[in-house]
C-alpha cells in the first residue's frame, strides 16, 4: 500500500500558476501510475491527470489539456502537477492518487492523499 501526502495548494489569481507536489511512501505491491483528481463543493470527485510509472505516458482531462502538466520523479518518490493559466473554475480540493492503470477512475484508484485546496480568484 502506498501512502500519499500532497502539498503546494493555495490561492492564485486567474491566469496564474501553482505547483502541487505529492510525496509517496510505503511499499507498493507493484508499479503504479500516479495521478490527480479534484473535487469542488457540490460536485463529484473528477479525474484531472495521470502519469505512468516510467513517466513516458500521460493522460489528461479535456478541461485541463494544454494548461496542466503531470510528472513524477521515482528517485524521490514524488509526483507533481503544474497548474498554469488557472481559471476560477479550477477551484477545488486536489487529491493525489495511485493505482494500477494510467486511465484512472475513482473506482480503480488504490491510494488517496488527504487533499490540498486550490483557490483561484477572478
Amino acid at each position: 500500500q502506498v501512502q500519499l501526502v500532497e502539498s503546494g495548494g493555495g490561492l492564485a489569481q486567474a491566469g496564474g500558476s501553482l505547483r502541487l507536489s505529492c510525496a509517496a511512501s510505503g511499499r507498493p505491491d507493484s508499479i503504479y501510475a500516479m495521478g490527480w483528481f479534484r473535487q469542488a463543493p457540490g460536485n463529484e470527485r473528477e479525474f484531472v491527470a495521470a502519469v505512468s510509472w516510467s513517466g513516458a505516458n500521460r493522460n489528461y482531462a479535456d478541461s485541463v489539456k494544454g494548461r496542466f502538466t503531470v510528472s513524477r520523479d521515482n528517485a524521490k518518490n514524488m509526483g507533481y502537477l503544474q497548474l498554469n493559466s488557472l481559471k476560477p473554475e479550477d477551484t477545488a480540493v486536489y487529491y493525489c492518487a495511485a493505482g494500477p492503470v494510467l486511465f484512472m477512475t475513482r473506482t480503480n484508484v488504490r491510494s488517496w492523499g488527504q487533499g490540498t485546496q486550490v483557490t483561484v480568484s477572478s
